[in-house]
């Protein structure tokens, strides 16, 4: 019993060669499968980034109007546009008589900041940008310049949304990441702030006060305006210049736009602005400036005593002004300084570390320089945001043109595959004299126990003559075994030690008695006119090969109604196309018929690639042999009856049929026949079987995107524009093939579900063929249940 156990044991840590490769392919596999997904996580990343960047992704376009302000301190209310807290007390501060802050929201923009950076230059005057970090994080060049001309910039939040809606958590993420892309952008942060759909300080209301009130507390400096041109109304520059200016020489913060539309009246209006508002003796400075040159002066009273009690009892500070040291010292105190172990996400930087070679500049006072982490997260975001802006319009223009090409694709399918109906349908069409000579039908089997006795009874009814070879490649299952006991006619079995397929299939032409073979599979059933209809189109000489109709048998699962539909829809629609552009690219391993003679000139099936069947019929264009499809040869085949064994049959077919076109790559030079191949057929399979499937997920992954982020209801329409389309292609095809439409209604699920996989596996195949990985020939598990043709319901 021990010795019989060690036996068991020796034999079982002792796999066979083919065992031992097919582990190592696996092995190899694994990481090509991680990559793949990586890849496909990779782009929903960057699309999801290009998406928040648009406010597409988590957008929040609600405003908050005419809502009550009861609960905002009067002082706060009918005090100055620069909003500033210590020590818990939430102050206001005015600008300066004659004095302008020149201010500019929601930029920076590709096409009028730097333009209005120009204005400003041209007229020695800086000004106070408030940015949206979205476009800071798109324009990291005009911000820099901006900074590097002596401007100074504020956060306008990251993708302009009203603050008085949203979280504490979403209030520091939208300010953090503006700092971040600051940081990126320019290498400095800022403590200025300037909520969107604000304007003065008497507009704020009990929905945003506990804003501002957070905001001063982590730091930040809120700043509103005294006066707004209105410029995004496009009033007309003489309007704007009008709107802008400040009444009774009194000191302003004034609104202007660099984006969020068009902007050329504002352009016109500025110059005309600065000159007239300096000939009035103004003066143009920061929010910066004004707050030091307001200190300079000792501060200004804002509408009553410091020290009132209704102001103190609301926790606001009313008349004074703080320069920006004080602050910084402030919020030191606070332990809200950035940098440091207490400083909570989202706190702007202490105006007292400025930065290097600008701490003299009062007009910038509020910048500081970005350091450590955030300087390095900030320019990783702002290399991601220039991947995202570059990959997804590129892919969107792409997915266009595929778009279009699938669907000039489907035109000529149906064009092309009704006259191919009609013109070998006709009464009359003929290939020539009846072929009615005996022909070699070989059968390569290995490991065909389940199917083998079906397939054979099936040739033992044809209506031609013929001879049946089986080539048993090696089967330990008593498939030859099962084959010489059924007693047919004109059946011999040849045993070979395994080599797999292709070499089983020159075997049996070797031993071909005739000089036509057809060659199917050993889980294939024919009809009994099967053999004859494939046959008839060597009656012409020029035709070396003909690719029968196959058909999935096992079709009443839901894995096999899709393969169905793809088989009638896809491969027999498309052979009907190639067939008359005379480009045929594959002839099926499950029914072809071939010239011995044209077999054997081409070398045989080769052992080159996984795709035997693309080899050889691309190597007969090649020779110049014209491969034809018929049909009205009908063969029913057993498919893949899960999922993991489709994935592992449609992954061998995809990369075998990537290396069958890249051996056979110099047919697009060549001339006469070869050329005509490499130059139409190689093409339209390279587009249509491989680069498109490739990029077709991106297809679905926007339409899923412009769904939930974009118009769900436009989005859905568009799909089911392109799904109405694509079934009305798959019922023109079950018509042609005298199919019945009731496994039309999985079409839809087909399009969810299988699709994708199919899609994953040529992604798989692409990567596998990309990284130079090798994959040997691989056994499908078989049930047997295709039966006899007869048995096989439509």
């Amino acid at each position: 019993m021990t010795r019989n156990t060690s036996a068991r044991r020796r034999r079982r840590a002792a796999p066979s060669r083919f065992e031992r490769a097919g582990r190592r392919a696996a092995a190899l596999q694994r990481p090509r499968v991680v990559l793949a997904l990586v890849l496909v996580l990779g782009l929903v990343s960057v699309m999801l980034l290009d998406g928040y960047l648009r406010a597409e992704v988590l957008g929040d376009h609600r405003v908050r109007t005419d809502a009550a302000y009861d609960k905002v301190p009067q002082r706060i209310l009918d005090g100055g546009p620069i909003l500033t807290s210590a020590n818990g007390s939430m102050r206001t501060q005015s600008v300066p008589k004659k004095t302008i802050v020149l201010t500019f929201d929601d930029g920076p923009d590709a096409t009028y900041t730097e333009k209005v950076l120009k204005i400003l230059a041209d007229n020695d005057v800086h000004g106070t940008f408030f940015l949206v970090g979205s476009m800071i994080a798109r324009h990291p060049g005009i911000v820099k310049d901006m900074v590097g001309q002596g401007n100074e910039v504020g956060l306008h939040t990251f993708t302009h949304v009203d603050l008085s809606y949203q979280s504490d958590a979403r209030v520091k993420r939208e300010l953090t990441q503006t700092q971040l892309a600051l940081a990126g952008a320019a290498g400095i942060t800022t403590k200025l702030v300037r909520a969107p759909y604000s304007s003065e300080a008497s507009a704020i209301d009990n929905y945003s006060w506990p804003v501002y009130k957070k905001l001063g507390a982590m730091g930040y400096t809120s700043v509103f305006v005294d006066t707004d041109s209105d410029d995004w109304k496009k009033p007309g520059v003489s309007k704007i210049v009008q709107w802008a200016t400040p009444k009774k020489n009194k000191g302003a913060s004034v609104l202007f736009h660099d984006a969020g539309g068009n902007r050329d009246q504002t352009l016109k209006a500025l110059p005309k602005y600065i000159k007239k508002m300096k000939a009035k003796g103004y003066t143009f400075t920061t929010v910066s400036g004004a707050m030091a040159k307001s200190a300079a002066r000792g501060g200004s009273a804002q509408n009553g005593s410091a020290q009132d009690s209704s102001a103190q009892d609301n926790g606001v500070q009313a008349g004074g002004t703080q320069d920006a040291g004080a602050q910084g010292g402030a919020a030191q105190r606070s332990g809200q300084i950035p940098g440091s172990a207490a400083a909570p996400q989202g706190t702007p930087p202490s105006s007292g570390t400025n930065v290097p070679g600008r701490a003299r500049n009062v007009d910038q006072a509020a910048h500081s320089k970005a350091t450590g982490t955030t300087l390095y997260e900030g320019k990783a975001l702002i290399a991601a945001v220039a991947i995202a802006e570059w990959t997804v319009p590129t892919l969107a223009v792409f997915l266009a043109v595929v778009g279009v090409a699938v669907m000039a694709r489907f035109a000529m399918m149906l064009v092309l595959a009704r006259r191919h109906y009609r013109q070998r349908n006709k009464r009359r069409f003929s290939w020539g004299p009846p072929v009615t000579r005996p022909v070699s039908v070989i059968v390569p089997a290995y490991n065909e126990k389940e199917c083998i006795a079906n397939t054979l009874n099936s040739l033992a009814q044809s209506t031609h003559p013929i001879e049946i070879i089986v080539v048993d490649d090696g089967s330990t299952d008593g498939t030859k075994e099962i084959a010489e006991s059924l007693g047919l006619p004109n059946v011999r079995v040849i045993h070979q030690e395994n080599a797999g397929k292709p070499a089983a299939l020159n075997n049996g032409v070797r031993n071909a008695s005739y000089d036509i073979v057809v060659m199917m599979d050993g889980d294939t059933v024919f009809e009994p006119d099967t053999v004859r209809q494939l046959v008839q189109p060597f009656a012409a000489s020029e035709i070396g090969a003909v690719a029968g109709n196959a058909k999935v048998g096992n079709r009443n699962t839901v894995i096999g109604a899709w393969q169905h539909i793809e088989y009638v829809m896809g491969f027999n629609l498309d052979r009907r196309m190639y067939d008359l552009l005379r480009c045929m690219p594959t002839i099926p391993g499950a029914i072809g018929a071939f010239r011995r003679q044209a077999v054997l000139e081409v070398g045989g099936m080769s052992e080159d690639t996984l795709a035997e069947d693309t080899d050889i019929t691309v190597a007969m264009h090649r020779a110049g042999w014209r491969v034809v499809y018929q049909e009205h040869a009908r063969a029913w085949t057993e498919a893949p009856a899960s999922l993991k064994q489709l994935w592992s049959q449609r992954y061998r077919w995809s990369y075998g049929t990537m290396q069958a076109l890249w051996k056979h790559r110099k047919s697009l030079v060549d001339k006469g026949p070869s050329g005509h191949f490499g130059r139409v057929g190689m093409p339209l399979v390279v587009l249509f079987q491989i680069v498109t499937p490739v990029f077709a997920p991106l297809i679905d992954l926007f339409t899923v995107y412009s769904m939930i982020f974009v118009d769900f209801k436009a989005s859905l329409l568009a799909w089911l524009a392109v799904l109405g389309i694509q079934l009305v292609c798959a019922a023109y095809a079950f018509r042609l093939d005298g199919e019945r439409y009731r496994y039309l209604w999985m079409l839809p699920l087909q399009q969810i579900a299988y699709r994708q996989m199919m899609y994953l596996v040529l992604i798989h195949s692409s990567i596998t063929a990309l990284t130079g990985g090798r994959l040997r020939w691989q056994k499908l598990k078989r049930t047997g249940e295709v039966g006899t043709p007869t048995g096989v319901g439509r």
